[in-house]
C-alpha cells in the first residue's frame, strides 16, 4: 500500500502555553518516533499548503475566522473560549492544518497514494460553525468532507470518529445533511456532553448520525462489540463513496484526559476493519486526521501501529504487543 503522509514543522508554532493538554510536544514525540520506524521512507510524503478561505467558509462563518486572525495578530491568549489557547502563529498554522488535510485527499484522490494520513495541529472536531472550542480552530475533517463532495465530485462521505470526546462540531455541520454520514464512539458522559445515542441527525439527515457512547472503564472488546453491531452494519448500509477518520488517540488505556481502555494494538485493528470497508465500498479511499491524544508515548505508539496498518506492514512495534 502507498500512503501519504503530512506533516509540516509549522505545525509546532502554535504556542499553547505551559502545561497545555494540546501542545507542541505532541507531535514532536510523534514524529521522532514515526522517523525511527524501518517503513517510514515508504510514505509518501505530502506538502501542506495554507487552505484557501473558500473551504474554511464552506463549514465556518467567516467571522470566526476574522476573530481567529485578529485574535492572534493581537497576541490574545486564547480565542472564544479559554481551553483554546493561541498565540501569534495559530491562525496560520490552523490554514495550514486544515490545508493539509486537503492536500493528503488530492494525493488520493489522484491515485499517487491508497490511503493517507495527516499528522497536524490544532485539531479540529470540536469547532463549530461560529465559535472555536476544545483546542479547535477549524473543523479540519468537515472542511475536508465538503471538499471531497465539492472538488471531486464524490457524493457520500462517511466520516468515523474514535477521539474519547465527541466530536460535537462534525455532528452539528452535518446533522441535517443526509450525504456525510457521522458515526462516533466516544466516552460518555464526558467533555463536550454531546454524543448522546439518541442523537441521530435533524430533518433530512435523520439516521446519517451513529453515535455509540461508551462508559468509563470500556475497553477492546467493548469497542469490538461496538464496531461489528453498530459501526460496520452502518457502513455497509451507507455505502460511502471515502472514508475519513477524525483519529484521535486518547482513548487509549494511558492518556490523562479520559478513561477509556484501548491497547495500542487496538488502533491497528480498528484502522483494519475501515480499510476492508473501504475496499468494499469506496475504491480503497480512506484518509484519516490527528485529533486528539495527551500521553505523549502513547500517542506516538498509536500512530505508528495506524500506520503501519495503513502500510499493510505486521507492527513490530514491542510497546504495542505489551499493552495487549
Amino acid at each position: 500500500m502507498n500512503t501519504a503522509f503530512c506533516f509540516d514543522p509549522q505545525f509546532l508554532k502554535h504556542d499553547t502555553g505551559l502545561g497545555h493538554p494540546e501542545r507542541a510536544d505532541r507531535l514532536n514525540a510523534t514524529i521522532v518516533h514515526l522517523r525511527q520506524q524501518p517503513w517510514f521512507q515508504q510514505l509518501l510524503p505530502v506538502t501542506a499548503i495554507a487552505c484557501d478561505l473558500e473551504w474554511i467558509h464552506q463549514i465556518h462563518d467567516p467571522a470566526l475566522g476574522q476573530r481567529a486572525e485578529s485574535a492572534c495578530r493581537a497576541g490574545l491568549p486564547y480565542l472564544d473560549t479559554p481551553d483554546v489557547a493561541v498565540s501569534t502563529a495559530t491562525y496560520d498554522t490552523a490554514l495550514l492544518a486544515a490545508g493539509g488535510l486537503i492536500n493528503v485527499i488530492d494525493e488520493v484522490i489522484a491515485g499517487r497514494a491508497d490511503n493517507g494520513f495527516a499528522l497536524v495541529r490544532p485539531p479540529g472536531h470540536h469547532a463549530e460553525h461560529n465559535a472555536a472550542l476544545g483546542f479547535c480552530v477549524f473543523n479540519n475533517i468537515a472542511i475536508a468532507a465538503k471538499y471531497l463532495q465539492r472538488q471531486h465530485g464524490l457524493e457520500k462521505i462517511l466520516i468515523l470518529d474514535w477521539d474519547v470526546h465527541h466530536g460535537n462540531g462534525t455532528q452539528h455541520a452535518f446533522e441535517s445533511d443526509p450525504s456525510v454520514f457521522f458515526a462516533s464512539l466516544h466516552q460518555y458522559p464526558h467533555y463536550p456532553g454531546t454524543g448522546a445515542r439518541s442523537e441521530t441527525g435533524d430533518s433530512r439527515g435523520k439516521g446519517a448520525t451513529l453515535n455509540c457512547p461508551m462508559s468509563a472503564g470500556a475497553g477492546d472488546s467493548d469497542y469490538t462489540d461496538a464496531f461489528v453491531d453498530k459501526i460496520l452494519p452502518a457502513i455497509d448500509r451507507f455505502s460511502p463513496e471515502a472514508i475519513l477518520i477524525s483519529a484521535g488517540f486518547d482513548a487509549h488505556q494511558a492518556d490523562p484526559l479520559g478513561a477509556i481502555n484501548l491497547s495500542t494494538n487496538y488502533y491497528g485493528w480498528m484502522t483494519k476493519r475501515l480499510l476492508e470497508m473501504a475496499d468494499k465500498h469506496a475504491g480503497g479511499r480512506l484518509i484519516s486526521v490527528l485529533e486528539g491524544g495527551y500521553d505523549l508515548h502513547a500517542l506516538a505508539h498509536s500512530v505508528g501501529v495506524h500506520l503501519e496498518t495503513l502500510l499493510m506492514i505486521e507492527s513490530n512495534d514491542v510497546d504495542a504487543s505489551r499493552v495487549l
